[in-house]
């Protein structure tokens, strides 16, 4: 049994490498932890975890505060030292990892420097080199793209517009398009530009 837990622990850190953001990776790792191979027999794995999971949520939904970083950072420190079971003092690690880097504070700032955590970025049609080929109305699977295909358009109006409200930022359109007119921005970012 302990041998399957372990190996369940070994999938995990493995599908949150598959990751870019360190952010998203941390709150996958802690969330499927959480879900599967935490024993929860000692007191800081168990709250620690649970902590760390509302703290790194906060950050990927762009409402995080140097707090939560500071309170990650202890949380993580503390189950390095404290767990009791290999798998804590991994999860630790794991968290610890990325704690070095700017990236935690660009989360508070509302940026996702891997433009990886949905909730603060969105996808934007660059009308200027949007050639209305239409491939991206078609592999949207969520009808968020608007527009006709190789119609010509007035002026003042884009070829195509992404509805954010129904967008799942899935990325298949930004696969598609042959001229890269799709770009990812930061919601913060693009709200400071005024766009």
């Amino acid at each position: 049994m302990a041998e399957q837990k372990e190996k369940k622990v070994e999938d995990i850190k493995k599908e949150a490498e598959a990751k870019k953001c360190p952010v998203s990776k941390s709150l996958y790792y802690i969330e499927e932890f959480l879900a599967g191979p935490m024993c929860g027999k000692c007191f800081p794995c168990e709250m620690g975890v649970y902590e760390a999971k509302i703290r790194l949520k906060n950050l990927t939904e762009g409402k995080g505060s140097e707090g939560d970083i500071a309170a990650i950072r202890k949380i993580a420190a503390e189950m390095l030292d404290s767990s009791r079971c290999k798998r804590g003092k991994d999860t630790a690690q794991f968290i610890l990892e990325w704690m070095g880097t700017d990236v935690y504070k660009e989360h508070v700032e509302g940026r996702c420097p891997d433009k990886e955590c949905t909730a603060i970025i969105e996808y934007r049609i660059i009308s200027e080199d949007c050639i209305m080929c239409g491939l991206c109305v078609d592999v949207c699977k969520d009808n968020a793209i608007i527009g006709e295909k190789k119609k010509k358009y007035q002026s003042g109006y884009p070829p195509f517009e992404i509805r954010q409200k129904r967008c799942t930022k899935c990325g298949d359109c930004v696969k598609v398009c042959p001229t890269e007119a799709i770009e990812i921005v930061d919601v913060k970012t693009k709200e400071l530009v005024g766009v």
